[in-house]
């Protein structure tokens, strides 16, 4: 997490560099606008901008828009600057933070912007095999590219590759293909030289040149488009950029690690991904397991959020009852780690006593986490799976012609022998639909006589 603060504000913008430090960002300092835009075309880039609220917002947001540079920017200021907080907002800030900070304030903005808790917690033995060969090939130079559903920690295992790799001691650099429009990306990913748009004032380094020594996470890659693939493909093979508007190539020194919720191997087969690229990111392959696949990690993610969220709102630890635990491990969790931990971040709020009981495993609309189903429910549910077997145990050893007969006839019974009705509903043209009802009857098959109001035919 890497944090720009520009402007001073007394000192008080020093206290929020500390707090956020403390929580594991970077911190840079800019005295003016100028400056920050300075640090950014350097390539000491920002995942967050904080800035002083009398400083000129609109400006600063303006001057990032017309130089392609994506980066969200929060507004600080004393209580009392309300209208400077408005007027922030409508600027395009967003957030406004009041001053004196307050540190839980601090860390949840952190946390917003980071998106990803960097915590790898693991019990279970699917997700201990898929750990265990991430630390076999860390050390390597092997691009490596992690699967998963959304929500399963991907950017983490990235970490956790890059901080057992080499290059630990170098950038890592992370760049959400999915967050950046697609016109902004190119320049995000590459950089641009001056004049090389409208508004490219100055030479922008990218956040290949940014990552230079060290890894490259590229989250959502399948997001990316087809064009921004290619030039992206050469990079990986000759080690090379062209930033927009270059004359020559730049080299660069990076391990790429990538990350996607789809499977790419379909994305080639429909035309949306190289394959080519993907026989170039998929060296290894981490697949990382969803939660309801992981049981034994349930408990032990839920006991450690619990605990984090109690220590970030200023709240005393609270246990996890027996109870509560039998919900957490009911539920299926289809957003994963991120879902199981907004749901004990909700715990540790509204749990009452000592304990978190089970009417604290909430949904975000409130309803009880992991409920068993309605017996009714269930019931019905199982005799329609009876009943969708039945049928199918029924077709299997026919003739797709025998069973074509059986729907035509039998549609047709239905519509009380109406030709017009049983081929709407089937689907076909009413010309098919007297030639295969001839057709029937020539074999000897009892077909239903036309219908009220419909002319007698052959059939």
């Amino acid at each position: 997490m890497r944090l720009l603060i520009v402007g001073t504000l007394g000192g008080q913008l020093a206290v929020a560099s500390r707090m956020a430090m403390d929580r594991g960002a970077s911190v840079v300092h800019a005295d003016s606008v100028e400056t920050a835009l300075k640090t950014l075309r350097s390539g000491r880039g920002a995942d967050l901008i904080m800035i002083d609220v009398a400083l000129n917002i609109g400006d600063l947001i303006r001057r990032l828009e017309q130089e392609l540079i994506h980066v969200p920017v929060v507004a600080c200021g004393t209580t009392t600057n309300a209208r400077a907080a408005v007027e922030a907002i409508r600027a395009g800030a967003k957030e406004y933070i009041p001053l004196p900070p307050d540190p839980e304030l601090i860390a949840a903005v952190l946390a917003a912007v980071a998106e990803e808790s960097r915590d790898l917690i693991v019990r279970d033995d699917a997700m201990a095999r898929v750990l265990r060969l991430a630390d076999q090939v860390a050390a390597s130079e092997a691009s490596i590219l992690i699967t998963g559903e959304s929500g399963t920690g991907k950017e983490v295992l990235a970490r956790h590759v890059h901080r057992k790799s080499n290059r630990a001691d170098k950038p890592f650099i992370a760049v959400n293909c999915a967050a950046i429009p697609e016109q902004l990306l190119e320049s995000e990913l590459f950089g641009h030289e001056k004049g090389a748009f409208t508004g490219a004032i100055a030479r922008r380094i990218g956040k290949f040149e940014e990552a230079d020594g060290g890894t490259l996470l590229l989250d959502e890659i399948s997001e990316m488009d087809l064009r921004l693939q290619a030039k992206l493909l050469r990079a990986i093979q000759e080690r090379l950029i062209d930033r927009v508007g270059g004359a020559r190539p730049v080299p660069v020194n990076i391990r790429i690690l990538a990350t996607s919720n789809r499977t790419l191997a379909d994305e080639v087969r429909k035309g949306t991904f190289r394959e080519d690229l993907l026989y170039r990111l998929n060296v290894v392959n981490l697949k990382i397991p969803p939660l309801r696949e992981r049981p034994a990690d349930v408990i032990a993610l839920a006991e450690h959020f619990a605990e984090k969220y109690a220590k970030v709102n200023g709240l005393k630890p609270k246990a996890i009852g027996a109870e509560a635990r039998r919900q957490l491990m009911r539920a299926r969790w289809p957003g994963n780690v991120r879902e199981l931990e907004n749901c004990m971040h909700r715990a540790v709020l509204v749990a009452a006593g000592d304990e978190i009981g089970p009417d604290a495993i909430l949904t975000p609309d409130g309803e009880l986490m992991g409920a068993p189903e309605r017996p009714d429910l269930d019931r019905t549910v199982a005799r329609a799976a009876e009943t969708a077997e039945a049928v199918t145990r029924a077709l299997v050893g026919r003739t797709v012609a025998d069973v074509e007969r059986d729907l035509i006839l039998s549609t047709l019974d239905h519509c009380f022998g109406n030709r017009t009705h049983a081929a709407n509903i089937l689907g076909i043209s009413i010309r098919t639909m007297r030639n295969k009802l001839k057709e029937y009857a020539e074999e000897g098959h009892p077909v239903p006589p036309p219908g009220q109001g419909e002319a007698r035919e052959v059939a």
